[in-house]
């Protein structure tokens, strides 16, 4: 069975920080891309970050704040979320598609490219 449990989330204060964990279990890192996925209230879900044949993706809007990271032994990708704001509250998701599919990297950051979903953390910072 396809696995991928996100903890981590919580309450948070504006400038804040908070680190994400996805356990990944019934797929490999090796054959799978691993992205970081949220949706606010109202809002479509969109891509945050994504690790990708060795390189990282990530939104304009998280770049410089969110660092995404994988350890392979424990079967773990982080996302290292800094200097929060008001904007970053959502559920977040991390979800995996097959590394081979990943058509050079152009198309991480769309929900409809992942196969497998984690159940979602709510991160909620306070303004």
């Amino acid at each position: 069975e396809v696995r991928l449990v996100e903890s981590g989330g919580g309450l948070v204060q504006a400038g804040g920080s908070l680190r994400l964990s996805c356990v990944v279990s019934g797929i490999t890192l090796d054959d799978y891309s691993i992205g970081w996925l949220r949706q606010a209230p109202g809002k479509e879900r969109e891509g945050v970050s994504c690790l990708h044949e060795g390189r990282i993706f990530s939104a304009d809007s998280v770049k410089g704040r969110f660092t995404i990271s994988s350890d392979n032994a424990k079967k773990t990708v982080y996302l290292q979320m800094n200097s929060l704001n008001a904007e970053d509250t959502a559920v977040y998701y991390c979800a995996a598609f097959m590394t081979a599919l990943g058509e050079g990297g152009g198309t991480w950051s769309f929900p409809w490219k992942y196969e497998y979903w984690g159940q979602g953390t709510q991160v909620t910072v306070s303004s």
